[in-house]
């Protein structure tokens, strides 16, 4: 009875579990057989691919690498920024010009942009030298053979490529002095942009200082009494023409209840005329008619702007003087740790990686290819697939049109 049902189950397709493992250890037995029959090709091949690697690692001519240490300028607590406080708003402005986040970064930008990289072209005729027919062409083949970094210890490192190991130093060197030459260019540290930005606020409160002086001596006032104490000028005409005008009010409030004959209203009137023979006997000593209202504050409002721009000038003065001596004793000094110097060993090509990934890798090929090649050996014998084989070389060339 059971060898009857085993026969039914071999007859309808259903192997047994213990089959189905057979099979599966028979399919994995043809895979280690596959390699077997292929052993010769499978380590004669890879080894003498690793020859010809190494044969050819020879060929390639050898890369040097030159690599200079520097550390780039540091910024420091300057000696105007206590001062700062006392300008209000105006310091703030002045503040956020200093304080770079991240130094670093920035310094690695310079060495990488399109001014230095052209001056290190021009210096070492780069054109020529890499045989470029554009400077753009010069810039992506310098940008292949540096590399700048930063480290997390302060200290930047510049790293150059090159067959010739003195060329490759000379270009590290380089890249630290064009570096330099560009920092003295730039305003970077905080001394550096607060004495440019004084600099040019300076400037500003120079010419309206320049104005605002022109504008008051065109008011009139004479140039002795502008020199002596034009402040003590204007305020003795403005208290004659005070005095003139008060006393005309209080006259005309006498004639409401005395007569023009009465004692005191003949006084008021004596004392009116001292006061406009005093005004002008003022007015005579300059040859402005200051006894106008209107000339009188026209004067005061240049005067009050003269003395607003002189002070000015003068707060400005003092803050760029201080940010001129912050920037000398800051400076934006490079300091050189290691200058780069001619390597005495390459550092490309490296033979003993070159032989092992070509080994490797065609290895890897060829257990590739032995196996595709057996699948299609091993399914060429099945009639189903030779039938597709047939079906897909027809639709082939007719999509070629050679059907």
């Amino acid at each position: 009875m059971t060898n009857s049902v085993n026969e039914n189950q071999s007859q309808d397709g259903n192997l047994p579990i213990g089959t189905q493992e057979a099979d599966d250890e028979i399919s994995l037995l043809d895979l280690l057989q596959t390699v077997v029959d292929n052993l010769r090709l499978l380590v004669l091949g890879p080894l003498a691919v690793g020859v010809i690697a190494l044969g050819y690692s020879f060929a390639i001519p050898p890369t040097y690498t030159a690599m200079t240490q520097f550390l780039p300028p540091q910024q420091q607590q300057s000696a105007a920024a206590s001062m700062l406080a006392s300008l209000g708003s105006l310091g703030g402005l002045a503040g956020v010009v200093g304080g770079i986040k991240n130094p670093a970064d920035q310094f690695i930008s310079y060495m990488k942009s399109v001014t230095l990289q052209d001056s290190l072209i021009d210096r070492f005729k780069l054109l020529e030298r890499y045989e470029a027919k554009t400077k753009t062409d010069a810039r992506l083949a310098l940008t292949g053979s540096v590399r700048v970094a930063s480290g997390k210890d302060g200290l930047m490192s510049v790293e150059v490529d090159d067959k010739d190991p003195k060329f490759a130093a000379d270009l590290a060197n380089a890249h630290v002095e064009e570096l330099a030459k560009l920092l003295s260019k730039l305003a970077t540290t905080e001394a550096q942009q607060r004495r440019l930005f004084f600099e040019k606020q300076l400037t500003l409160a120079k010419d309206k200082l320049i104005l605002s002086e022109i504008a008051l001596k065109a008011t009139g006032v004479s140039g002795s009494v502008l020199k002596s104490n034009p402040a003590s000028a204007v305020a003795a005409v403005a208290g004659l023409q005070a005095a003139v005008t008060a006393q005309e009010v209080k006259l005309g409030a006498m004639r409401g209840y005395l007569a023009e004959t009465a004692p005191d209203f003949k006084l008021a009137v004596s004392e009116l005329s001292n006061l406009r023979a005093q005004l002008a006997k003022q007015e005579k000593d300059s040859p402005a008619t200051l006894g106008k209202a209107t000339t009188e504050g026209d004067y005061i409002s240049k005067y009050r702007e003269f003395k607003y721009h002189e002070t000015l000038f003068e707060l400005f003065s003092k803050q760029f003087e201080l940010a001129k001596v912050d920037e000398a004793r800051e400076g934006a000094v490079i300091q050189v740790l290691d200058a780069a110097q001619a390597p005495e060993r390459k550092s490309k090509p490296k033979k003993a990686m070159i032989v092992i990934i070509a080994t490797l890798a065609s290895g890897f090929a060829l257990l590739l290819f032995v196996f595709v090649r057996q699948a299609l050996s091993n399914a060429s014998n099945d009639s189903e697939y030779a039938q597709k084989m047939a079906q897909l070389k027809n639709s082939w060339r007719s999509a070629l049109g050679r059907a």
